[in-house]
């Protein structure tokens, strides 16, 4: 009798196992589409209005079967549209206008938008947008600048992560976090990174610091890109979290990092303290910033 309770014992924990790692196996499932729907939507910007599935597949070293199979379901879902002769897909406005509505003024009215539209036309280069998630900065929002040169941007697009501590976009990011809370951050951070990533807690602390004040930068974009970057934070009352815009540039673009501080300062007082309807004839105007680059 002991020898069977054993074995029906030993029977049901090996079926509870199984029936865990399927349910593991499922949320890891879930997670997966989640991000490769994410991941699709990252893909589409100004250089890249339509994508066909291979153009999926390459970017993001996915499987052709089960891309051609979200893409189809995101048409269902009326997220992109599919193009009957070049089979190519393109985003819809409601791909635009999900969550819109739940979002602070300036995201919703368009401003953000219309201050990365205006750096690119006034300087020709690319613009970044970071942000905050957990302890890493992500490109929010990635606009190719058609005078940026190709081998300083290859390789960046929205959706990028990397920790806060690697370079000027996470550092200012950091920099909004109260000091005290910061230090602990920083500390984490450290802690928790590769031994060829460590760095001297003190220094990045000054530097932040720094930051703290100024509420701007210039250096190493990071990202895993040689590029650099001019960077500014958003102010605070424009946005429930912290927000970075940027000009990012290779060492070979002539550019002068001091006149391209100036336009994102002006362009950020001058465009997010605008009401979305103050446009004229629905289409802003950009002013030419020719000594910025």
């Amino acid at each position: 009798m002991a020898d069977f309770r054993a074995s029906t014992n030993s029977g049901g924990s090996s079926l509870a196992g199984s029936n865990r790692d399927a349910a593991n196996r499922a949320a890891s499932n879930k997670a997966k589409i989640a991000r490769r729907v994410i991941e699709v939507l990252d893909y589409f910007d100004d250089n890249h209005r339509e994508a066909t599935v291979m153009d999926i597949v390459r970017r993001y070293d996915r499987p052709q079967s089960s891309t051609s199979e979200l893409l189809s379901s995101l048409v269902e879902l009326g997220l992109l549209r599919k193009d009957a002769w070049s089979r190519a897909y393109s985003l819809t406005p409601r791909a635009a206008l999900i969550g819109s509505s739940g979002q602070p003024e300036i995201v919703r009215d368009g401003r953000l938008v219309r201050l990365a539209d205006r750096l690119v036309a006034q300087t020709g280069l690319s613009v970044a947008l970071f942000g905050m998630v957990g302890l890493n900065a992500q490109i929010l929002s990635w606009r190719p600048g058609p005078r940026a040169s190709a081998s300083a941007v290859r390789g960046l697009f929205g959706g990028m992560l990397e920790p806060l501590s690697h370079a000027v976009p996470g550092w200012l990011l950091l920099s909004t976090i109260e000091q005290r809370r910061c230090e602990g951050v920083i500390r984490r951070l450290n802690a928790e990174a590769s031994e060829a990533r460590k760095f001297s807690t003190a220094e990045l602390a000054a530097r932040i610091s720094e930051y703290r004040e100024s509420g701007a930068g210039r250096g190493t974009l990071g990202f895993g890109s040689s590029a650099q970057v001019v960077a500014a934070l958003l102010p605070g009352e424009c946005c429930d979290q912290p927000l970075v815009a940027g000009f990012v540039y290779g060492a070979q673009d002539k550019v002068n990092p001091d006149n391209l501080m100036l336009c994102l300062e002006e362009a950020i007082a001058q465009t997010l303290g605008q009401p979305g309807a103050q446009i004229d004839g629905g289409i802003a105007t950009v002013q030419a910033f020719p000594s910025a680059a």
